[in-house]
């Protein structure tokens, strides 16, 4: 059943989200032959903002659903959630395997935090240690595990305070990014909101100016039965203007008693 013998905004709706599907499709299939990672994240991050935009058309499609939905009988109604249910499939498709490049690509960028020891460190160790007694040796000994149990309790205390950062910046995206929910779903609300403002002052306007075409008719016939009025007071013998019925001619008794006069 075609969309647009149901309702031609659900009809558009469908076109723009199939636009976007098939741009997902080929960005993809574009986005695995990209090598360079920086042009990858750039890619990534346009397909994104397409899946946004997508899960924007769904939602303003269920909306208008829901406006047609008492004028539509059982199977239209089954046909719509049927067509409502693929598009949010497909888009979560499309999700997931942004997922997936989206950890391909982190894995790609991941460096080492911690670098081996420099050449030359074990040459120069043992150099030293020829020219020392047994007693300089564990006193260096010794002085070496305090200094590397130093530098592990300093490493302890980075990663702790990493850690810490890390939860705090984690807890602060996720409540930005409920917020930006909250924000994206408040516009799509005025969105909607404005556009059937927008009908209303269309069908508002029409309607006036069907009003002020039946006040200009009324107003030429009362004009019209005016002129009449004035036409048969200034010459009441015209026959050729019939008398308007409930008006009746001029009496001509004055005129007789002025002439005896």
């Amino acid at each position: 059943m075609d969309l647009a013998a149901v309702s031609e905004e659900l009809a558009d709706i469908e076109g723009q989200i199939a636009d976007i599907f098939r741009a997902l499709s080929n960005g993809f299939q574009k986005l695995e032959k990209i090598k360079d990672v920086n042009r990858q994240s750039r890619q990534l991050e346009e397909l994104t903002d397409k899946m946004r935009e997508c899960k924007r058309l769904i939602k303003e499609f269920d909306k208008e659903v829901k406006e047609t939905e008492s004028r539509n009988d059982a199977n239209t109604r089954k046909m719509l959630n049927e067509k409502k249910q693929s598009m949010i499939k497909e888009l979560n498709s499309y999700v997931a395997l942004k997922k997936q490049h989206q950890s391909n690509l982190e894995n790609n960028k991941r460096v080492d935090l911690f670098d081996g020891p420099s050449e030359g460190f074990g040459e120069e160790n043992v150099l030293l240690a020829s020219s020392m007694t047994n007693q300089q040796l564990m006193d260096r000994g010794n002085q070496m595990m305090d200094q590397t149990d130093q530098a592990i309790d300093r490493a302890k205390k980075v990663v702790q305070d990493t850690v810490d950062v890390g939860s705090e910046t984690a807890a602060a995206l996720k409540a930005q990014t409920e917020q930006m929910s909250r924000i994206v779903n408040e516009l799509d609300s005025i969105h909607f909101s404005i556009q059937k403002a927008s009908k209303l002052v269309k069908e508002i306007g029409r309607q006036i100016a069907t009003d002020k075409c039946i006040m200009a008719l009324l107003f030429l016939i009362v004009v019209g039965v005016i002129a009449i009025i004035i036409v048969k007071i200034v010459n009441p013998n015209n026959k050729d203007i019939r008398d308007i019925p409930g008006l009746a001619p001029p009496a001509m008794n004055r005129r007789l008693l002025w002439t005896l006069n």
